[in-house]
């Protein structure tokens, strides 16, 4: 990225050229300031970062520039190019509290929540009433299972800013999508997968919406997706659709039925499908129930592995019990998903619009697999991108067709393994599955399978868009 190469370079120089900068410089930049806000309005990101780092050579200190090109590489996937803007931000004006929240919101999606939290204080400490500095520290308590710190900032910060709109870099009239989302976590990341050459995107968080009607919009899309977490969230989305004819992808009472415990007993009774006996319990009822080890203990709203315990005897327990956050528990029976070769794998399909979409396999020789962390089989997750039934069989592609037809949700996946009689072992099923785009070193059969399923998700907004037109 030749601009980041330039900043990088800057930077090593910023001490030295604030205190060389000429005062007829501070005139000099503020038409570049306005022509790089101009270009980011419309949508022109390279040629914006360009004339953001015009600006920066002439004035390396200027508040303005420096957030809103760190906010245009966040945007544009450079993440970490944009924490090294935020920090400059700070070091020159430490006083400035989005400079901080930026920052913050960076380090939390790192998952650094130490960090993020460090952040927004900093904020709140410049403007103890920043809504935004308050939006961080929900999120943060939420991730804390701190129910008192979610309630105290959620109404600081959301109240009354329960909307966000994104940019729309359209020239003809816009497609009004309004996304309903919960304010402390657990929706569907959609970026990549809105076109805002065409949608105009207004974001709501759905607990703290209370104004009479809805903003202006077209299509909704509920993006509240996790349902063990996000219950009220999904409550208070079901009451806001009543204020709307607009088609609905993803309805709320939908979703409300995907919590894994749910989902265990609902969708074993499916042919050729095997769950899980799960329970939701409270942390101080797990000792006392009856349980065949191993036992899984995961906290309810975590993904990726995290805060999801393995405890293979009984004396292990209490000490399981005490790593993991929060008063609920999700409690499953280990289900032993190793093949022959004694390794765990771990496939994902999408479902969308009612139709399946392989989009990754992953290997382990761990109980907790990973797509991040698989072992490399390129040829088998080949085969099962491109040729599904051969890899689980017409049967496992019958269940997973019985699994989508039950969840009924227009945009969700499942994540299985199979057992030696070809049965789908389910592991999670849900509208909370992610689909990343690919990095540019992925092999050709995983970007193809990954364009298939992104294509499908515009697809069916494009099919939403046109029942309303």
């Amino acid at each position: 990225m030749r601009c980041w190469k330039r900043w990088c370079a800057l930077e090593k120089r910023a001490p030295d050229m604030a205190g060389e900068k000429l005062k007829d410089n501070a005139e000099d930049v503020t038409p570049l300031f306005a022509r790089a806000n101009g270009l980011a309005a419309q949508g022109e990101a390279e040629a914006a970062k360009e004339v953001y780092l015009a600006v920066l050579t002439r004035d390396p200190a200027h508040l303005g520039a420096l957030n809103n090109f760190g906010a245009l590489l966040v945007e544009t996937g450079y993440r970490s190019a944009a924490k090294t803007v935020y920090a400059q931000a700070i070091a020159h004006h430490g006083g400035d509290a989005m400079a901080h929240v930026n920052l913050g919101n960076i380090l939390f999606d790192e998952n650094d929540l130490a960090g993020a939290k460090k952040c927004y204080e900093a904020a709140l400490r410049c403007d103890e009433n920043m809504p935004e500095a308050h939006q961080g520290m929900t999120r943060i308590f939420a991730s804390l299972r701190d129910a008192a710190g979610v309630a105290r900032h959620g109404e600081r910060g959301f109240r009354g800013h329960a909307v966000s709109l994104r940019p729309y870099y359209g020239s003809g009239k816009a497609v009004e999508l309004l996304l309903l989302a919960a304010a402390a976590g657990g929706n569907i990341p959609l970026k990549h997968h809105i076109d805002n050459k065409v949608f105009k995107v207004t974001a709501v968080f759905a607990d703290y919406y209370d104004a009479a009607v809805l903003p202006a919009h077209d299509v909704v899309f509920n993006v509240i997706g996790d349902a063990d977490f996000c219950g009220a969230a999904l409550t208070a989305a079901q009451r806001l659709l009543k204020k709307t004819t607009a088609p609905v992808i993803n309805a709320p009472e939908k979703v409300l039925r995907t919590g894994r415990a749910d989902n265990a007993k609902h969708l074993g009774v499916l042919k050729g499908v095997r769950t899980a006996p799960t329970r939701l319990l409270k942390k101080d009822r797990i000792a006392a129930e009856d349980w065949r080890f191993p036992l899984l203990l995961r906290a309810p709203g975590f993904h990726t592995g995290q805060h999801f315990l393995k405890v293979d005897a009984e004396k292990d327990l209490a000490a399981a019990l005490e790593k993991l956050p929060g008063d609920d528990l999700l409690a499953l029976q280990y289900l032993d998903a190793r093949g022959a070769d004694g390794l765990t794998r771990k496939y994902r399909v999408m479902t969308v619009g009612g139709k399946l979409y392989p989009l990754h396999m992953a290997v382990s020789a761990d109980w907790k697999v990973h797509y991040f962390t698989s072992l490399q089989y390129q040829d088998e997750e080949k085969n099962f991108l491109e040729d599904m039934p051969s890899v689980i069989g017409a049967g496992g592609v019958a269940a997973l067709e019985r699994i989508a037809t039950a969840l009924d949700l227009d945009y969700g996946g499942i994540d299985f393994g199979l057992d030696a009689a070809g049965n789908i072992l389910l592991f999670e099923a849900n509208a909370t599955m992610v689909i990343n785009p690919p990095p540019p070193a992925a092999p050709e059969h995983c970007k193809r399978a990954i364009a298939l399923a992104a294509g499908a998700v515009q697809n069916m907004l494009s099919k939403m868009k046109g029942e309303r037109s």
